[in-house]
């Protein structure tokens, strides 16, 4: 009796998939700064361990495996030379992945909380609180070293996307828009800079509020532009035109994200404004992969996550809103906007 073939099973390299030594390799390396300083020409073994402030022989063993990996390159025994991947961790490189690195900031400090994966897979709870004893938002709070590095981060993510939402939306020529939750105010710039009718207002924590009043004013708009220190679980500033809450929803829980819209909701009756939703929510249109990692992250990090569009219009209806428009940019964000219900 004769066997038919069969398919091969897909191949899955688990082993490097589960690999620790890069990721963290890589981290370390943005953390020292290798890649500026060897553009700086810190090239020699001895000459950039001392830049970095590192042990010679640790940082050889270290650069052996970035070296394998294309991340740096060695022309000569104990010389290093940059790669278009090592380019990439400069301070100047694009998307700014050197922050997002950097174990001494907040991005680096997002990424130890995946040593609690374990505990919040088995509790449904985010993992930062477990590693770091405070949760990110007290971590903000408490340390303002923390803050600034998370606001530059969140900043660093905005201005990337800023002219896309910008250009997506029909934004008033006039009125008052209040970016609740809008961290150091590089959309709002963007966006007052774009309408020069438009007035604005910043609604952040005190120190995101105090960074956001520095970039509004060094973008020449403080006469146009003012910020309310204060949390969006509070009271909202009344009678604005419009609410905007640009990648606030997905770090909150259900519970918690009807709470910040409801906020907006009673705030817009005052004065029949609207709200705006900015968010990457979770279509078949959009990467899986990348929505599946998202979603875990933001779990990890806040037990939040990335909703699908009728997971979003459930909140909305919890929070007394209903939605009365949705426009998609070409990467896939989404701009929902809402009315209250009554």
């Amino acid at each position: 009796m004769t066997t038919l073939p069969q398919a091969a099973p897909a191949r899955v390299d688990l082993t490097a998939l589960a690999d620790l030594v890069t990721p963290w390799a890589i981290r370390v390396a943005a953390t020292l700064r290798l890649a500026d300083r060897i553009a700086a020409g810190h090239t020699r073994l001895p000459g950039l361990a001392r830049a970095a402030g590192a042990d010679a022989d640790a940082l050889r063993r270290l650069l052996r495996v970035l070296t394998g990996r294309g991340v740096f390159a060695e022309p000569a025994p104990d010389t290093y030379a940059l790669t278009p991947a090592a380019e990439l961790l400069r301070d100047s490189g694009p998307f700014g992945l050197r922050a997002w690195f950097d174990l001494d900031g907040m991005g680096g400090r997002m990424d130890q909380a995946f040593g609690g994966l374990l505990h919040t897979v088995r509790t449904g709870e985010p993992a930062y609180p477990v590693m770091h004893g405070r949760s990110l938002w007290q971590d903000t709070l408490d340390d303002p070293g923390l803050a600034r590095s998370y606001a530059d981060l969140m900043a660093a993510h905005t201005t990337f996307a800023a002219p896309e939402v910008i250009a997506a939306h029909p934004w008033p020529e006039t009125g008052h828009v209040i970016d609740v939750g809008g961290g150091s105010a590089s959309l709002l710039a963007r966006l007052l800079t774009a309408r020069p009718g438009l007035r604005g207002t910043l609604l952040d924590l005190p120190e995101a509020a105090e960074q956001g009043r520095r970039s509004l004013a060094s973008a020449g708009l403080a006469d146009r532009a003012s910020v309310h220190p204060g949390s969006f679980f509070d009271p909202l500033p009344a009678g604005a035109d419009l609410y905007l809450l640009t990648w606030v929803l997905h770090d909150w829980s259900d519970d918690e994200a009807v709470r910040i819209l409801s906020r907006c909701a009673e705030a817009a009756r005052a004065g029949a404004g609207r709200i705006l939703i900015v968010e990457n929510l979770v279509t078949e249109g959009r990467r899986a992969d990348v929505a599946a990692a998202m979603d875990l992250r933001l779990l990890v990090l806040f037990g939040g996550r990335e909703r699908t569009p009728g997971q979003l219009d459930e909140v909305i209806a919890q929070a007394g809103l209903r939605v009365t428009g949705r426009r998609v940019t070409g990467t896939g964000i989404h701009l929902v906007s809402c009315a209250p219900a009554e």
